[in-house]
C-alpha cells in the first residue's frame, strides 16, 4: 500500500489547477533536461497533487520540443503514482464532437523527432504499450467528467502525428479511413510510452477541438475557432480534475492491471554489463527493479 499521489499533465490552454490548498510552484532537476515548467504542488480534497504545464505557461514550448523524458522523471521523483494527460485534438469521427472528451485507450505514434525511451545501449529495457493507458484511472477521469456535465467517449485511438503543422486533407482521410484512428493530437506520444516505463499509471484525456480536415462541412482547421472551443474545453477540464481526489482512494493498492509494475521483467542487460552512467539517470523511474 501507499499514498495515492495525483499528476496532471496540463495541455493547451491549461496552465494551473483550481482549488489546490498549499499550491507551491517548484523547480525540479532531472538528469533528463528541463522539465517545461516549475511544477504545481499541493493538496485538493485531501489527495496531493502536482500539476505540469506540458507546454510551460505562456505555451513556449512546441510539440516536437516538449522535453517529454524530464517531464515523466520529475513527476516520479515527487512521488507521483497517478498520471492524467490532458490536451486538445481533432476528431475524425462525428460522434466526437468539438466540447465532447475522449478516454484514449490505444495509440498510433508517427513522431519520428523525440527520444522515445529512458533505456538505451548499456541498460536495455523492454515494457509491454499492448493496453497503453490504465482502464482504472481512465474510469474515474470518466466518471469525474460525467459528474461535470461533459459528453465522454470511452476508448479510442488517438493518432500522435509530429507537427506543428496540422494535417493534409489526404492524411486526414487515410487516418480517418483505412487506419481507424479516432483522434489526432501531437503530445501523447512518447509521454505514455515514458510513463510505463516509469511504471506510472496513465490516463489519456483528448479534449476535442475540431474535425480535422476530413469533414466536408468544417474544411480545414481553423485556430480561431479551435481556441474558442479549447477555452470552454479548459474549464470543463479543470472540473473534471477537481472530481478526482474523491474517486480515487488515498490510500493506494496495487494497480489491477499491473501499470506500476511494468519494469518487474523488462530489463534485459545483465548486471555486470549495465552502464553506471546511465544507471544514475534511472535511479527515480526505474530504481524499484535497479537497486
Amino acid at each position: 500500500m501507499s499514498n495515492t499521489k495525483i499528476g496532471v499533465i496540463g495541455g493547451s490552454g491549461i496552465y494551473e489547477i483550481d482549488g489546490l490548498q498549499n499550491p507551491k510552484w517548484q523547480q525540479v532537476e532531472s538528469p533528463w533536461g528541463t522539465p517545461s515548467d516549475e511544477l504545481l504542488t499541493g493538496q485538493l480534497a485531501g489527495v496531493e497533487m502536482v500539476f505540469l504545464p506540458r507546454h510551460g505557461r505562456g505555451h513556449v514550448h512546441a510539440p516536437s520540443d516538449v522535453p517529454y523524458r524530464a517531464n515523466i522523471d520529475a513527476l516520479k521523483r515527487l512521488g507521483v503514482t497517478d498520471v492524467i494527460s490532458v490536451s486538445a485534438c481533432g476528431s475524425f469521427r462525428e460522434a466526437m464532437a468539438p466540447g465532447h472528451f475522449v478516454l484514449v485507450d490505444q495509440f498510433i505514434d508517427r513522431t519520428t523527432q523525440r527520444a522515445s525511451s529512458f533505456f538505451s545501449r548499456g541498460c536495455v529495457g523492454h515494457v509491454s504499450l499492448a493496453h497503453p493507458t490504465c482502464p482504472r484511472l481512465s474510469a474515474a477521469c470518466a466518471v469525474a467528467a460525467r459528474a461535470e456535465g461533459i459528453t465522454v467517449h470511452e476508448g479510442g485511438t488517438y493518432l500522435a502525428m509530429e507537427g506543428p503543422q496540422f494535417s493534409t486533407l489526404a492524411e486526414s482521410r487515410m487516418y480517418r479511413e483505412s487506419w481507424g484512428a479516432d483522434v489526432i493530437g501531437m503530445t501523447n506520444m512518447p509521454e505514455a510510452k515514458l510513463a510505463r516505463e516509469a511504471e506510472l499509471c496513465y490516463a489519456s484525456v483528448a479534449m476535442i477541438t475540431d474535425y480535422d480536415s476530413w469533414h466536408p462541412d468544417h474544411g480545414e482547421v481553423d485556430v480561431t475557432e479551435i481556441i474558442k472551443t479549447l477555452m470552454g474545453n479548459s474549464a470543463q477540464a479543470k472540473g473534471m480534475v477537481a472530481r478526482l481526489p474523491q474517486l480515487l482512494d488515498p490510500t493506494r493498492a496495487a494497480c489491477s492491471h499491473g501499470c506500476d509494475r511494468a519494469l518487474e521483467y523488462a530489463i534485459l542487460t545483465a548486471p555486470e554489463a549495465r552502464d553506471p552512467i546511465l544507471l544514475d539517470k534511472l535511479d527515480a523511474v526505474a530504481g524499484r527493479v535497479l537497486r
